[in-house]
């Protein structure tokens, strides 16, 4: 199924009810026409990340279901699948028989070996300083073969997160057969998972080498275009990053959005949020959430570093039971790009403000996707957070098919599921944008236009109050009910 302007739902398969199975039959009973894309995080065998460190693309974890689940999905909604190009679990095939084999591994050259990209098998501490990375030291762990030997390989994230040599010939056999069985399986669109690391070079910090990145992207583009398919670079940079891409014509995430929203939610003024709404791609996904927390790296050149610091302080001051230390090493979270925290606690689980950043959201350039916690308007999950001591668990919620039966009779939620099946149905949608001059700062005026059909946002920052105003058929103008 080709990709529509619809707004794609983000969910692990196991958050909504226990398995694929059960997702469907929430889908089908309550969000049919809510919802027209569907993003479901890694459903494949995994050793580690909560399936991003997958041991085989073959197969759908059986715990979740199998590829006949996925299928019916496929039908109903278009899909968007993630392939991890930059590695692989430590408990795959490829990675097992080369500790067994070494040397006469098949897969021996998928893996980035120290001993031959380091002249001498060791970084500098110059070299090391380079390398943008998530850990106080160079990225690698150890290769304990069936010899005994042991080596050093590069290794970005988790210890299971083997990371791959993506320009080697068995590496890219690898990536083609792995993204076109997924475009043959149902995937209209494919998210290349921390793509921006899978390029290695001496002599650069190995984050989006140019131009070996985009020659990685252009060979995975041309390996599902024949499929009817499209890939989804994911990276969390400044946002001059996601400009290059669109640039090129790849659809790109709006991950700046979710931290400028709340500036404008915080504060009341506009000028930030209009500038961006203004400047930003037209072919991409917006987000408020997603399974990761809430990008602060995204928004530097859009908001001053005063402002970045203003928000994060608002969020845990007028965020609620979010706490300084869920971002920490004791919630096993040292991620100073991110944020912890459901969207719609980080507005003070006020149900006005979560409204207007939805609105907003549904009226901005790009198609929409909404994280499953914010579907439900989910509160931060403490408990959850408190038990496994994750940090980004406070945004990870299991759902039962009771609770959701429950929770979508919350006001907020009936008002924010009137505004999607809008999004998703009215015609001028898929037309020109307009971002209007206003009186006030505490104003917001976007305008979405199609022969005759016109379709108007109004909002007040300050008070959360707004209205949307429509052309009916018959060429009068209304306003949207929200029940």
């Amino acid at each position: 199924m080709t990709i529509r302007n619809q707004i794609m739902l983000i969910t692990y398969p196991d958050s909504m009810g226990k398995n694929l199975k059960e997702l469907s039959e929430i889908l089908n009973e309550h969000f049919r026409d809510i919802i027209g894309g569907l993003h479901i995080l890694p459903f494949f065998p995994s050793s580690a990340d909560r399936g991003f460190a997958p041991i085989t693309y073959d197969i759908v974890d059986p715990a979740f279901g199998d590829w006949d689940d996925i299928k019916a999905l496929s039908n109903r909604y278009y899909l968007m699948f993630d392939f991890m190009i930059n590695h692989i679990s430590r408990q795959s095939l490829f990675f097992q028989d080369f500790l067994e084999k070494k040397e006469q591994s098949n897969y021996k050259d998928m893996f980035i070996r120290y001993r031959d990209f380091w002249p001498g098998g060791e970084p500098t501490q110059k070299d090391i300083d380079l390398i943008y990375k998530r850990k106080p030291r160079a990225p690698y762990t150890y290769a304990k073969f069936g010899d005994g030997t042991s080596e050093k390989i590069w290794c970005t994230f988790d210890e299971e997160q083997i990371d791959l040599a993506v320009n080697a010939k068995v590496t890219r056999d690898f990536i083609r057969n792995t993204m076109q069985n997924m475009a043959e399986k149902g995937a209209s669109i494919i998210r290349l998972d921390a793509f921006a690391y899978a390029v290695k070079k001496r002599g650069t910090n190995c984050f989006f080498v140019e131009p070996e990145t985009f020659e990685l992207l252009n060979f995975c583009r041309s390996v599902v275009k024949e499929h009817g398919a499209e890939i989804l670079p994911e990276i969390h940079e400044h946002f001059s990053i996601q400009m290059k891409l669109a640039e090129k014509d790849y659809w790109v995430y709006d991950f700046a959005l979710p931290m400028l929203m709340l500036h404008a939610l915080y504060t009341g003024k506009n000028k930030n949020l209009l500038n961006w709404l203004r400047i930003c791609p037209r072919k991409q996904f917006t987000t408020l959430d997603t399974h990761d927390g809430i990008g602060v790296v995204d928004v530097k050149g859009l908001m001053t570093q005063e402002e970045i610091d203003q928000t994060t302080e608002f969020l845990f001051s007028k965020g609620a039971n979010v706490k300084r230390v869920y971002n920490t090493m004791a919630y096993n979270n040292l991620d100073v790009y991110q944020l912890n925290c459901t969207y719609y606690s980080a507005l003070g689980n006020n149900d006005d403000a979560y409204l207007l950043a939805r609105a907003i959201q549904f009226f901005a350039p790009g198609i929409p996707q909404v994280y499953y916690v914010g579907l439900l308007a989910g509160k931060n999950d403490i408990e959850l957070l408190e038990k496994t001591k994750v940090g980004r668990n406070i945004n990870r919620h299991y759902y039962s098919k009771e609770e959701i039966e429950k929770e979508i009779e919350r006001p907020v939620l009936k008002k924010m599921y009137a505004i999607m099946r809008f999004r998703n149905q009215y015609p001028a949608f898929g037309g020109d944008i307009s971002v209007d001059d206003v009186d006030s700062e505490n104003e917001l005026r976007i305008r979405w236009t199609k022969g005759k059909y016109l379709a108007q946002l109004h909002a007040d920052l300050k008070t959360f109050r707004f209205e949307i105003t429509y052309t009916s058929e018959d060429g009068t103008l209304k306003k949207l009910s929200l029940g």
